[in-house]
């Protein structure tokens, strides 16, 4: 049912100042600028409670509209909607046409408002993009080391699986205190000596300029800096969810393919999973829902709509691909007979939403994850069925035996029935 207010405003957020309308519902309307600041936001706030304004709207853009949001909300109803879909009944772009166009919906109700977390949980979400960014920072440091050495035709990444790991590192680091290969070589270990012990011996031949030399000191340096600051924050991450969330954690880490940073990824962007009614409106919210389009008989579903919090989406796709690696897990299954019907990128979003769906269901419940089967399917066995071979030409008595002879194979299969 729509809710009916006397009056509304709207807030057109930018980085420096905000612009806040509010319209009456017999017409009137007034304007003011704000700066985005903590006396703005005082005066904001002052200025809200003078007109006694029952709703005020705004969009989610980026996090512009946190502090707001906490200074408003003790005092009004705040609704924080879709910066897409207000976007899409505005056709002229100034500032106050915006915050107009936003007071407008919010006095007819027609803003849908956004899930909206709560302090605490914003800030442990920002923790965990925090420690995203910082993820993100260490893997672009790796491909630049992979390039300068691949400019060098020094292909580590041919030699080794992984050219950071012990060996890799072991190699780089020599390379860098300008010790000998056969110095390098005894830093290595030696089950992996015996399998590529010829390999790198010709690459440690290759010498690499003092140019790429500094260059790989200094990444190297700020890779262990970084990792060290991941370890961190990743500390701080699961000391906060083992306080605040500790069944929930418990339960999302029994799903195959979910690991430590999925859980606190999921319940930094989600915290609680009972506020949504069904696992599937959890997947829309989370944008890993495909688009419809439908029109009488015409309907079209085309890719996800990629609503929401990008975190989620990629952490549940990173968890899906690990789920649908592991043999005891079904989701292997369902990735093995899906990949070539919907391509392999498809199916593994399908996973995803898959692995979403379930975390929603086994939180709700309380219950943790278990594989109906007690992990990999198994196939079922098909007893080999009895045949009796038919003669094209044969006598009334032939005849009658082939008919007794199918008979007795038919009460082995299903049994002799009973007399009613």
């Amino acid at each position: 049912m729509t809710e009916l207010y006397q009056s509304a405003g709207g807030l057109d957020i930018h980085n420096r100042f905000i612009v806040g309308t509010i319209i009456s519902i017999d017409g009137t309307k007034v304007q003011q600028r704000f700066n985005r600041t903590i006396e703005g936001l005082l005066s904001l706030h002052d200025w809200i409670a003078e007109h006694k304004c029952p709703v005020v709207a705004c969009e989610s853009t980026n996090s512009f509209w946190y502090p707001i949001y906490d200074c408003l909300s003790p005092i009004t109803k705040v609704i924080v909607g879709n910066a897409y879909d207000m976007k899409v009944l505005t056709h002229k772009k100034t500032d106050k046409i915006d915050s107009e166009i936003i007071a407008t919906l919010a006095l007819k109700d027609m803003v849908l408002p956004s899930h909206v977390a709560s302090r605490e949980l914003r800030d442990f979400r920002n923790l965990m993009r925090y420690r995203h960014f910082l993820v993100s920072k260490s893997t672009d440091l790796k491909n630049r080391v992979h390039a300068l050495l691949q400019a060098e035709l020094f292909h580590l990444s041919e030699v080794l699986t992984d050219p950071f790991g012990v060996s890799g590192m072991a190699i780089i680091h020599g390379i860098m205190n300008g010790s000998s290969a056969e110095q390098i070589m005894v830093m290595i270990p030696e089950k992996v000596l015996n399998r590529k012990g010829a390999e790198i011996q010709e690459l440690l031949n290759r010498k690499l300029s003092p140019s790429s030399i500094l260059q790989l000191k200094s990444a190297t340096d700020l890779l262990h800096s970084i990792k060290q600051e991941i370890k961190k924050v990743t500390r701080m991450a699961l000391d906060y969810a083992s306080e605040m969330y500790p069944r929930e954690f418990e339960i999302l880490c029994s799903i195959p393919g979910v690991g430590e940073t999925t859980a606190l990824t999921l319940l930094s962007e989600i915290g609680d999973f009972k506020s949504f009614s069904t696992g599937d409106k959890l997947a829309a919210w989370a944008g890993i829902v495909p688009k419809v389009y439908q029109s009488a008989n015409h309907n079209v579903r085309c890719g996800i709509t990629h609503r929401g919090s990008k975190h989620i989406r990629w952490i549940l796709v990173q968890a899906a691909h690990a789920a649908a690696r592991r043999k005891d897990s079904r989701f292997r299954g369902i990735y093995e007979s899906k990949k070539d019907r919907l391509g392999a990128g498809k199916t593994i979003v399908a996973i995803a939403r898959k692995i979403l769906t379930i975390a929603w269901h086994l939180i709700v419940n309380d219950e943790l994850y278990k594989e109906k089967d007690g992990g990999e399917s198994k196939k079922k066995v098909v007893k080999a069925k009895k045949q009796i071979t038919v003669p094209l030409t044969a006598t009334l008595k032939e005849v009658i035996e082939i008919f007794v002879r199918a008979k007795e194979v038919m009460e082995e299969d299903i049994g002799t029935p009973q007399n009613v």
